[in-house]
């Protein structure tokens, strides 16, 4: 014979209340007084019991208490990436009323996970090509979804950044202080993560990932015929490669044929170009400036301090969740585009021959 499970009735029973009221001291929902909570939560302690059992919540609500993320890149280097965990960070608040934990799913064709897990609501962070696929599996199930940096479609919520005129910003300060010969380093521009030159006006067809296509837009709008290269990941290796490229052989060439300065579409971008341009013998900002997107501390950039626009990626995550809370009490939540904050820092300045610009 089985030993006995200990249930929710036996530990009202050696608290002296009612089954429902020792529930109700669990849930942390409804009026139940602290001294109540505190005597029914000391009698599951001596009965070793750890809280109902949450299949039999699941029946009774018809939710699995999971909601999904889908990312486009593997996990591994999702956790690298500052802004990717600060928004999961905030995604994890803005669902605490659910009492949900997150489930991370990697999209690519035939996600067994995105088909068949017990989801109550899903987030897709980007909405490249790839995850198109993954919004479609999402919206035959019928499950609630949002989706942050990314363009859903017509009736999908989503949560958006000013990528566009936050970038173009950065673009007008550089031009402000006297730059004309400007470079830019992208994020990946399609979803197999390839590194390649962005020609303007020619390539923009090609670009799949929405936050790249936006922030390179916004700096052509100031810097037309920018060269600009795309990254195979936010990384700064890969903003060192890039770096490389644009500054090559910076020690023979003359200032007037590299780029004064180079906005990188992220921040770990632009650290990488800068150790290229001090592995090139070149000084930041007297040489050359650099500029980059997110606000994120990386390590090991002192003394620099970049200049950067500062997203709320926190917020982003917390306000996603907010958005999947109301789904699920039948509300119909709006979109939200939130806004960048300019950082001036220290890796900028006017170029030498800023005197000579007209």
């Amino acid at each position: 014979m089985s030993a006995h499970r200990t249930t929710i009735a036996d530990v009202a029973r050696l608290a002296g209340v009612a089954a429902s009221t020792a529930s109700l001291a669990f849930s942390g929902k409804g009026t139940v007084s602290d001294a109540t909570r505190t005597r029914v939560l000391d009698a599951a302690a001596a009965l070793d019991y750890a809280g109902p059992d949450p299949r039999a919540a699941s029946l009774r609500t018809g939710r699995s208490g999971i909601v999904g993320v889908v990312l486009e890149e593997h996990l591994g280097v999702a956790f690298l990436d500052p802004v990717k965990t600060a928004m999961l960070d905030g995604l994890t608040e803005g669902i605490a009323p659910l009492g949900a934990g997150l489930l991370l799913l990697r999209d690519h064709e035939g996600e067994a996970g995105l088909e068949t897990a017990p989801l109550d609501a899903v987030v897709l962070i980007g909405c490249s090509g790839r995850l198109q696929a993954s919004l479609a599996t999402v919206r035959r199930r019928g499950i609630p979804v949002i989706v942050i940096d990314g363009d859903a479609g017509e009736g999908i919520p989503q949560i958006t950044l000013d990528n566009r005129a936050a970038t173009r910003q950065i673009a007008e300060y550089l031009h402000a202080l006297g730059h004309r010969d400007v470079a830019i380093v992208t994020l990946p521009f399609q979803a197999e993560r390839t590194r390649r030159f962005l020609e303007a006006g020619t390539d923009d067809a090609l670009i799949t990932i929405d936050i790249t296509r936006e922030r390179l837009a916004g700096a052509r709008e100031v810097f037309p015929g920018a060269p600009a290269i795309a990254s195979a990941g936010s990384f700064i290796d890969e903003g060192l490669l890039a770096g490389r490229t644009l500054l090559a052989d910076a020690a023979t060439r003359p200032a007037a044929t590299r780029p004064t300065a180079i906005i990188a579409q992220s921040d770990l971008l632009a650290a990488g170009v800068i150790r290229a341009a001090e592995e090139l013998g070149l000084r930041v900002p007297d040489d050359v400036s650099v500029a980059g997107f997110d606000g994120i501390t990386v390590d090991g950039l002192a003394p620099f301090e970049l200049a950067t626009m500062v997203q709320p990626a926190t917020e982003i995550g917390r306000m996603a969740g907010a958005s999947l809370v109301r789904m699920l009490d039948g509300e119909t939540p709006t979109s939200i585009s939130m806004n960048c904050v300019f950082r001036m820092g220290n890796t900028t300045s006017a170029p030498r021959s800023s005197a000579d610009c007209p």
